[in-house]
């Protein structure tokens, strides 16, 4: 007698749970470094800066964005849209056609996660082509010295934060009055009219720039937070499902504690997130 194969279906859906566990490793690191932009108000984001340089700096870090980050969330990206196409929710009012189970809160938090998935696929598109590309600040390397250069926008309060990270500012015409070496440096990042290029000493100090210039904005602030409360839902409503499919918590009473650690452990990620996206310019770095 032949052992009975493993169905690819079942194996496609453990690996679609599997690469969802890097989402929420990830969201937490993330979000918690994010959120040192913002807490501490005084120290000028140091947290931040101190903590991006040493992920900018990490040994072998493309090949880990690649295949820790972007290869996992490929793979749960392309089956969980599988999943929202063939997944059937009740939990809206049926005349009678379809099953409906309006009144139980896992139904609706089933469609939610499907809901959620939509939010989350589109903002991390946006987010990845904004802060990974259209301003990622860019390098200069002289040796073992480097400089980092990212565009920003003015404000009343950009020159007294420049001048507390120390980092220096340079509009068209003050690159103009430059050596042509500088000129050359920056030539990848010209600014147009109301812009300057920041010339900062480490990447940290550059990227802390960059968030504070996208979160002056109270639209990117309104459109982030609904990123952060949907992503948050959407990895942490997606942990406890992990733990079941997984085997980790079996019975009923260990399932409704797991649940309530892990909506607690989501308010303190959604806690850090808005920390970040509220505080970085309007309390920590306006001034």
């Amino acid at each position: 007698m032949t052992e009975a194969a493993i169905p690819r279906e079942f194996v496609w859906r453990r690996l679609h749970s599997l690469m969802g566990l890097c989402l929420v490793l990830f969201l937490t690191e993330h979000l918690f470094v994010n959120s040192q932009a913002a807490l501490w108000l005084g120290d000028n984001g140091k947290g931040f800066v101190r903590m991006v340089n040493v992920i900018h700096n990490l040994p072998y870090r493309r090949a880990i964005e690649i295949f820790l980050l972007g290869v996992p969330f490929l793979i749960h990206a392309t089956w969980g849209i599988k999943y929202i196409f063939t997944g059937k929710s009740n939990s809206r009012r049926s005349d009678g056609s379809l099953p409906a189970l309006p009144d139980l809160k896992r139904n609706k938090a089933y469609t939610w996660q499907r809901i959620t998935a939509w939010i989350v696929l589109i903002f991390l598109i946006f987010h990845v082509i904004q802060f990974r590309f259209l301003k990622y600040p860019s390098s200069y390397c002289d040796g073992s010295s480097c400089s980092y250069f990212v565009k920003v926008s003015l404000d009343d309060g950009l020159y007294t934060v420049a001048d507390r990270l120390g980092v220096q500012l340079y509009n068209l015409e003050g690159i103009a009055q430059q050596s042509s070496n500088l000129a050359s440096k920056v030539s990848f990042a010209i600014p147009s009219q109301g812009e300057v290029v920041a010339v900062a000493k480490d990447f940290g100090t550059a990227t802390l720039l960059s968030v504070r210039d996208t979160f002056k904005y109270p639209i990117y602030v309104i459109l982030y937070t609904i990123f952060v409360l949907a992503v948050s839902f959407h990895a942490f409503n997606g942990f406890w499902t992990f733990l079941i499919t997984w085997g980790l918590v079996l019975k009923m009473a260990t399932q409704r504690k797991a649940l309530a650690v892990c909506m607690g452990v989501m308010a303190i990620i959604i806690f850090l997130g808005l920390t970040a996206i509220w505080g970085t310019y309007w309390a920590n770095l306006r001034y």
